[in-house]
């Protein structure tokens, strides 16, 4: 019975994949992300936290372009997120090849959690230790999407991962409004993250990334995510 709790392709007597379980607690140890869409636009926000005052913040990114509409952050294992951005950039770059067309991210969405569910099955791998929030725009409007260790996907119209995703969670519940533009959803991100963030904000510790109707996917400068954080204190 113990060895179970190591065996990657062995069901547990209550129908799970422990290790899958295990993989979703490093999630949960991730720092808090959030993504929301909005009428014109989705924006990903995510705390940036460091454990010594001697790293380099400017370093580190929480976000990664994928193509010019795609984009994404995730709360987890950073490496196993660039593991997978690497992955996904590939995709873009050959369908586009391909097809002469950017890759809808719907289906680059579905090609990533395909991948990462092939991890939860295969001997000498192991799952994943990273949750994924995709954001796009289109033809079809603003996307976010999901994608957890599982290999599983959804698609929301505001999502939260990581150490404080319930609370963000009932918030954004709370606060969503399906008619939101960009920058009101930016404030709604800032205000979610705010609720349960510990200490002071500021453009080192949140990292900011925007897609929009007349936007590339781009992760803010810190001059312009101090300036949205001074209009909500």
């Amino acid at each position: 019975m113990a060895n179970s709790k190591f065996s990657l392709t062995t069901f547990s007597s209550q129908g799970k994949l422990t290790q899958i379980e295990y993989a979703l607690v490093a999630v949960e140890h991730g720092d808090t992300c959030l993504g929301i869409k909005a009428r014109d636009g989705v924006v990903l926000a995510t705390e940036k936290k460091f454990n010594s005052i001697l790293v380099d913040e400017t370093s580190v990114s929480k976000a990664a372009v994928i193509s010019d509409h795609i984009g994404a952050s995730y709360a987890g294992i950073t490496a196993d997120f660039r593991v997978l951005m690497q992955k996904a950039r590939k995709y873009a770059i050959s369908y586009k090849s391909t097809y002469h067309e950017p890759v809808p991210s719907s289906q680059l969405c579905q090609e990533l959690s395909t991948v990462v569910q092939e991890f939860t099955q295969s001997g000498g791998v192991r799952p994943f230790g990273v949750s994924i929030l995709l954001a796009s725009f289109d033809h079809e409007g603003p996307h976010l999407y999901q994608v957890d260790p599982s290999g599983a996907y959804f698609s929301w119209k505001a999502a939260a991962i990581g150490k404080n995703m319930t609370n963000a969670k009932s918030f954004l519940e709370r606060r969503y409004n399906e008619e939101q533009g960009l920058e009101d959803a930016i404030h709604t991100a800032l205000m979610t993250l705010k609720e349960g963030f510990e200490g002071e904000m500021n453009e080192h510790n949140i990292e900011l990334a925007v897609v929009g109707a007349d936007k590339l996917f781009r992760v803010l400068t810190p001059n312009e995510t101090r300036d949205y954080l001074s209009e909500i204190q």
